[in-house]
């Protein structure tokens, strides 16, 4: 098993270098095209510029501009709240001007930079809305509807996977009598980059985690199939793909 996942996180190593494109804008900064997409599905670029010996890594402000020129408003408090603690969960700072920001040395510049695309991808699912009528986040539901059954969870948890990344999940069930350790993560647009995140996510914090743990992954159906290749990417790395609209068939599981 472990030389399985040791392959995997090369594979993926190597798939994230080469996928990787820059470009420069000025003397001052550089654009970085990063492999991942968006609820667009266009690459998250992220910017780079040297200040006082560190870097500065931004998103220049697009994630929450795209959002709020969707009809997405950000203005109310619990709205703000998400978005803080969102951030926040990897080390990711909200400036006056609603850029995510980070600032980094130059040996921490890799895990920064993967924090902070993280972080962008988060807050671009956390507030994306399947129409314009939906009045409450997805994530919200899936904590209402543990809280009604009585499902006892820590919520927002990060670990440190064995390559040494920050990985964000949105719920831990601690370990019972009748079930071990049960780590999920809401996925309110379960697409094909959302499922490599957590696949990549759960086999590298699976390497440091009790060998029991279980992964699952709420995918939200609501106004759309979820598409058999995403299931089919998270059953064949032993991730229980939980749709929303059969939800309470998986209630026992992780209810006990």
């Amino acid at each position: 098993m472990i030389d399985e996942i040791n392959e995997m996180l090369d594979t993926y190593a190597a798939w994230l270098r080469d996928k990787t494109t820059l470009r420069r804008i000025n003397d001052e900064w550089c654009e970085i095209a990063t492999p991942y997409v968006d609820r667009h599905n266009d690459y998250v670029h992220i910017y780079a510029r040297k200040e006082d010996g560190q870097y500065v890594l931004t998103d220049a402000g697009e994630t929450i501009e795209d959002l709020q020129m969707s009809g997405c408003s950000l203005d109310s408090p619990k709205r703000q709240g998400l978005l803080a603690v969102t951030a926040n969960g990897f080390g990711v700072k909200v400036t006056g001007k609603n850029a995510l920001e980070v600032r980094t040395s130059r040996e921490g510049f890799p895990l920064r930079k993967h924090n902070l695309v993280q972080a962008i991808l988060a807050v671009d699912d956390l507030f994306y809305m399947a129409s314009p009528i939906v009045s409450s986040l997805f994530l919200e539901d899936v904590a209402a509807w543990m809280d009604l059954h009585d499902i006892r969870n820590t919520p927002r948890i990060k670990f440190t996977g064995q390559s040494g990344f920050d990985h964000m999940f949105d719920f831990v069930i601690p370990r019972s009598r009748q079930r071990p350790e049960r780590i999920l993560r809401a996925m309110n647009r379960p697409d094909k980059s959302a499922a490599q995140g957590m696949v990549f996510a759960w086999h590298d914090t699976r390497a440091v985690r009790d060998p029991e743990s279980r992964a699952y992954a709420i995918l939200n159906d609501s106004e759309r199939t979820v598409r058999e290749e995403v299931l089919f990417a998270l059953k064949t790395y032993e991730i229980t793909p939980v749709p929303w609209s059969e939800r309470e068939s998986y209630r026992p599981d992780l209810a006990a």
